[in-house]
This record gives structure tokens, C-alpha cells and sequence, in this order.
């Protein structure tokens, strides 16, 4: 199959015009495109000139067959997705490699902002990345200096407003789409009312926060940093052993209330992207009281990442990407699951217990190696939301999806 006759199987994608943009230009190269819609979001985004359309409209139940006709029909050689445990894609990932067909996934960057993950097969806790730091440590050696990113400004406007008409393409769902469920937990209405709250408390939050952290970070008391994730994210669901952020909360607390110095702090600090939906505040007063912590946890609804990383006596991650930051930082980390830094030499590999101990800092070289390395083989540059990230990244993403071998099947 040569580089000008691939035939692509898009499935669901970002709320954006990046999928049909980057279909436009596939098509254009000569590749055949094919495009499942599953909701109405899906058709409202989606171009005719980006390539004809299958409507989905059955029980998940019968996707396993439809995706195996298309694939039949069209003769496809390889399938787009956004993330990679999305009920409407697990049939498509799980039925592929048996039939010689490549799966892309795309996400948001493991390095940001200016940058996307694109992996073939899967990412985060799925990605094909070893976990070996000799190999890192190798790899990176023989890698080329890597080129200084097109920078971009992406407002969280732009973004929300593409969620936004997305959400109102699926208006129509019951009729045009009567058996699709969206694989958020959380529906977009209750949402939109939870950032509508959060966003119009945080003014009043912002300078206590930064307070707080000034007393952080100018203080001699050593702190411990916990970043919270979102309950809704794959991250958690499907790539941890924890349910949601209250049962990590627990754990962490309870081990520092038993393990940790007695004049350390614990920073916890909510996601930037939270919804609101969940009284963080509340959940740690309450367990503050359950483990005797009261005056040693500092809680921030917003604040610079970065500042306190400087600072920080240690990072409690789950598998976020702020243990990427963190570690860029040279600041010690411990992750909770096993996202794609978490190896010796990178995060501690005790337990959780022993970490408020003088945790060792990561490795710099094997951080350069691993740094360089996952950004050659994983990131491209681009965005997914305005227009200029949108332009590089379907430039730069047609060039990878297109070649007979991914930039890592090439390392490997």
C-alpha cells in the first residue's frame, strides 16, 4: 500500500473542526476517507467534503458488526480516534490488529501547550513506550536535537464554544441517534452549570490562593504536592485502581497523617478543568478531622503549578500529566497507577508511605532521554481548538498517519 492509497476509518473525534479538516487533507493527498457518525455533534462538525458518512444509529451491541462491514466495503487499511477507551472505539481497537488494520489514537499532549499525543494502538497506559530506562537512556542519545515548536495562542473561549455546539448538535439524538450514550458520566447541562459556578467563584478564590501559596512557598515548613484529576477522565476510570478523587484524597492523607514529618504540609490542589459538581473543600475538612491533620493541609482552587513545583518536597500523582511538570521541575514524584513516566530512575518506586522521606529527585539525564524521546515519538505540534493549532497539527499529523511506520515503530 503506498503513501497515496490508504484508506482512513474515522470514528468519534474532538468537539472541533479538526477532524474534518484533517479528513479534507487526507482526501486531498488521494487517501480514501470514511467518517461513522454517532450523534448529532458528530454530523454538525463533520464536512461533505471531507468524505461520505456512516450514521450509527443501533445498540453498541451491533457495532462490533457494522465497523467489520465498513472496513470490508472500504478496504480500510487504517482508523482515527480520539482516546482510546471510548465505548464506540473498543470494537474497532480490539477487532483491528486481526485484521491488519492501524489504529491511530489521538490526545491532548503528554507535553503541553503546544503539542498533541498521536500513538498507534494506544496511549497513556496503553501506549506502545517501554518502560525501560536503559532503553530511554539509549534512544535518547542517538535522537537529533528536537526543532523549537510553532507557538500558538489557544483561548479557553474558542474551546468552550466548540463544546458548546457540539452538545447543541445533539439535540436531535433521540430521533436521529436513539441508542447513543455519551461515554462522560456527566451530562453536558449539569456541566455547563457547574463551570458557570466554579468560574464565577473563582475571582473571589484567586486571592486566597495566592496567599496561600506565598505563605507555601516562603514558609520553612517542608510541602507535599497533590494534584487533583478529574473524576470524568479515562485517566481515572480506566487507567487507575481508584474510583475518584476522594478515595485518592483518603489514601494520601492517611498515609502522610501516619508517615509523613511531623512539620510537613500537604498542598492539594483542585484541578484547573473541574466542574464544581464536587465539594473538594468540604471532603478534606472532613478528612482533616478523621486523621488529625487539622493546620497542615493547605487546599488551592487555582494558583500557579509551576511556583509550587519549584518548592515542593515531593509530587503524589495518580498517572496526571502534572508528574510530566513535576518532573521537569527536578521535583520528587510518586505516581499511584502507571502512566508512562512512572520507572526507576523517574518516580520513586517505594510506596507511598516511605516517599515523605527525603524522596530522591529524578534522574536528569534519563529525564532528558525520556523527554526527548516521547516527544519525538509521540507529540506533534499543533492544537486542537483555535485555528493556528488546528493548521500545524493536521500538517504535521498527516505526515505520521500517512508513513509506512510510526516515529516509535521506527525507535523500536
Amino acid at each position: 500500500m503506498t503513501r497515496q492509497g490508504r484508506s482512513f476509518l474515522f470514528l468519534q473525534g474532538v468537539c472541533s473542526p479538526f477532524y474534518p479538516r484533517l479528513g479534507q487533507r487526507l482526501a486531498a493527498e488521494g487517501n480514501r476517507v470514511v467518517k461513522v457518525q454517532f450523534n448529532g455533534g458528530d454530523t454538525l462538525y463533520w464536512q461533505r467534503d471531507s468524505g461520505p458518512v456512516h450514521h450509527f444509529r443501533g445498540p453498541l451491541s451491533e457495532l462490533a458488526g457494522v465497523v467489520e462491514s465498513l472496513w470490508e466495503r472500504h478496504a480500510i487499511t487504517d482508523q482515527i480516534v480520539f482516546g482510546d477507551r471510548r465505548p464506540v472505539h473498543r470494537p474497532a481497537i480490539e477487532g483491528g490488529p486481526a485484521k491488519g488494520i492501524r489504529t491511530h489514537v489521538f490526545e491532548e499532549g503528554y507535553f503541553r501547550p503546544f503539542w498533541i499525543t498521536l500513538e498507534r494502538e494506544g496511549v497513556n497506559g496503553h501506549s506502545l513506550l517501554p518502560r525501560d530506562p536503559e532503553w530511554f537512556l539509549e534512544t535518547g542519545r542517538r535522537l537529533p536535537e528536537l526543532p523549537a515548536p510553532d507557538r500558538f495562542k489557544s483561548a479557553f473561549r474558542v474551546r468552550a464554544t466548540h463544546d458548546v455546539l457540539y452538545h447543541l448538535g445533539g439535540i436531535a439524538n433521540p430521533l436521529a441517534y436513539p441508542h447513543y450514550r455519551n461515554h462522560a458520566p456527566i451530562t453536558a447541562p449539569v456541566e455547563y452549570a457547574g463551570y458557570l459556578k466554579r468560574f464565577t467563584q473563582l475571582r473571589f478564590w484567586k486571592p486566597r490562593d495566592e496567599e496561600r501559596i506565598r505563605a507555601l512557598v516562603d514558609g520553612k515548613r517542608p510541602f507535599f504536592l497533590l494534584p487533583l484529576q478529574l473524576n470524568t477522565d479515562a485517566q481515572i476510570r480506566d487507567h487507575s485502581p481508584f474510583d475518584d478523587m476522594q478515595e485518592v484524597m483518603d489514601r494520601v492523607m492517611g498515609s502522610f497523617a501516619e508517615f509523613a514529618p511531623a512539620d510537613a504540609l500537604l498542598c492539594i490542589k483542585n484541578h484547573p478543568l473541574d466542574m464544581g459538581l464536587v465539594n473538594y473543600a468540604r471532603i478534606i475538612r472532613e478528612l482533616e478531622r478523621f486523621y488529625g491533620l487539622e493546620g497542615r493541609i493547605v487546599y488551592l482552587e487555582s494558583g500557579n503549578l509551576n511556583t509550587l513545583l519549584k518548592r515542593a518536597a515531593g509530587t503524589v500523582t495518580v498517572n496526571s500529566t502534572v508528574g510530566i511538570v513535576s518532573l521537569e521541575h527536578r521535583c520528587p514524584t510518586l505516581a499511584l497507577s502507571d502512566p508512562i513516566y512512572n520507572m526507576a530512575g523517574l518516580t520513586f518506586q517505594e510506596s507511598l508511605d516511605e516517599f515523605w522521606h527525603r524522596p530522591p529527585p529524578p534522574d536528569d539525564e534519563l529525564f532528558r532521554s525520556f523527554h526527548d524521546t516521547v516527544m519525538h515519538a509521540t507529540q506533534v505540534n499543533g492544537g486542537f481548538y483555535c485555528r493556528r493549532g488546528i493548521d500545524l497539527a493536521v500538517e504535521n499529523a498527516a505526515r505520521v498517519l500517512t508513513a509506512e511506520h510510526s516515529p516509535l515503530e521506527a525507535l523500536l
